[in-house]
């Protein structure tokens, strides 16, 4: 199933029906590394929350059923803003079950829930974003035949570089894919065969801005790799502590502005919000203005105004 439209009704999403088949196909997101630690489940919710703020339907499904990450953050979400008398935009959420843990074992089930779950995401959302374990599982090979987009982050290091291929150790040339760059490879191979694309696509996670030297020999690694093996880079993202500290309240840096932020999250700095905007263009998700003057959004005063894709 690529996407096909279904007929049903939401369960767990509202319970309304699902509207008609819309005349183009909603884009599917896959988030996915099989190294845990890598920052998946943060980089999914930034992508979801800041594509909602842009206008765009998005739907959300986390596959790693025995963590959950992402659904405890939308989760944290739904508590922390009627708590705090602020409003904020909330994705669709598509849960395979009510308790996924009870199906972790049972890949073929979660494999056909997956089926059924995302072709009614595919007819609600104009964009669908799904998280995956930090595995090899049949559940996330499944996710990455149905991506558009394959974003898989990584930390600024050699131990998380292994995850994408295996390199000499003294040229760093490339020996061989890693498991998940196969994993990656197949389903593109079988994508294109039925006239879709896959677009890949690495982002250095948690740079951190003193080791330039090591930071340097992993950029030129990874442009080599790329070749190699099919991916692009993105913009990386910085350790940021702003990124980390608001899980607790389901909020992201795209939700932080003058009216909406906790007492004691730390205020976002231009740099950070340019950032998100670059990776978000390098995903292909937004387009940036920059030939006409800055449009301040009234929601978010200090960020120029983006449109989506």
């Amino acid at each position: 199933m690529f996407g096909d439209q279904q007929s049903g009704k939401r369960d767990d999403t509202g319970g309304r029906e699902a509207t008609a088949p819309r005349k183009y196909r909603a884009r599917v997101v896959v988030v996915g590394n099989e190294k845990g630690g890598a920052g998946k489940s943060t980089m999914a919710a930034l992508i979801a929350v800041s594509m909602l703020y842009r206008g765009q339907r998005v739907a959300v499904m986390d596959l790693d059923l025995r963590q959950q990450s992402l659904s405890r953050f939308f989760t944290n979400r739904r508590q922390w803003l009627p708590a705090a008398s602020v409003e904020a935009p909330m994705p669709l959420e598509y849960k395979l079950v009510d308790r996924p843990a009870s199906i972790a074992d049972n890949q073929a089930l979660a494999c056909r829930l997956f089926d059924e779950a995302l072709a009614m995401a595919m007819r609600e959302a104009d964009l669908v974003v799904i998280d995956t374990p930090g595995s090899d599982t049949a559940l996330s090979r499944a996710a990455h035949l149905q991506a558009d987009l394959v974003v898989t982050p990584m930390n600024d290091s050699f131990v998380d570089f292994d995850v994408i291929g295996h390199v000499d150790a003294v040229t760093t040339q490339l020996l061989q894919p890693s498991h998940y760059a196969e994993t990656v490879l197949r389903a593109r191979d079988l994508r294109s065969r039925h006239r879709r694309n896959l677009d890949w696509v690495v982002v250095r996670n948690r740079l951190a801005g003193a080791d330039t030297k090591n930071a340097e020999r992993i950029t030129n690694a990874l442009d080599s790799l790329g070749q190699e093996v099919g991916f692009r880079l993105a913009p990386p993202m910085r350790e940021r502590v702003v990124y980390r500290e608001m899980f607790p309240f389901g909020l992201t840096l795209a939700d932080v502005s003058p009216r909406l932020r906790p007492g004691n999250v730390t205020a976002p700095k231009q740099a950070a919000r340019e950032e998100v905007n670059a990776f978000l263009e390098a995903l292909g998700l937004i387009v940036l203005r920059r030939a006409e003057p800055p449009t301040l959004r009234q929601d978010h005063p200090d960020e120029v105004y983006a449109d989506a894709v």
